[in-house]
């Protein structure tokens, strides 16, 4: 089954949700192992779109929410905007079952 978004935007969206989540509740969210969770986690440090804080024995993440999109079709779209589109919908959702 194939999905819109990669798995390196699911875990971005994840974090924005729930920053101290830990790699193996990610990987159950995401649907992938805990190694290439860590694998898109490095990625995602490194290329400026998370900050990694270690917090005792746990990691808390910051979603750098204005680092752009890295493809040219989303040029001048910084990655925030995208989130809150994605997490803001989840939110609506999340509050109107919990209403209804």
């Amino acid at each position: 089954m194939w999905t819109f978004l990669s798995n390196h935007a699911h875990v971005l969206v994840c974090l924005r949700q729930d920053p101290d989540l830990r790699a193996r509740d990610l990987a159950d969210r995401v649907g992938i192992t805990e190694r290439a969770i860590r694998r898109i986690l490095h990625d995602l440090e490194v290329d400026g779109y998370i900050e990694i804080e270690k917090r005792g024995r746990r990691n808390h993440y910051q979603v750098c929410v204005g680092a752009p999109m890295r493809h040219p079709v989303e040029a001048g779209v910084d990655v925030g905007s995208v989130l809150d589109v994605i997490v803001g919908q989840n939110d609506q959702e999340n509050t109107t079952a919990i209403a209804g």
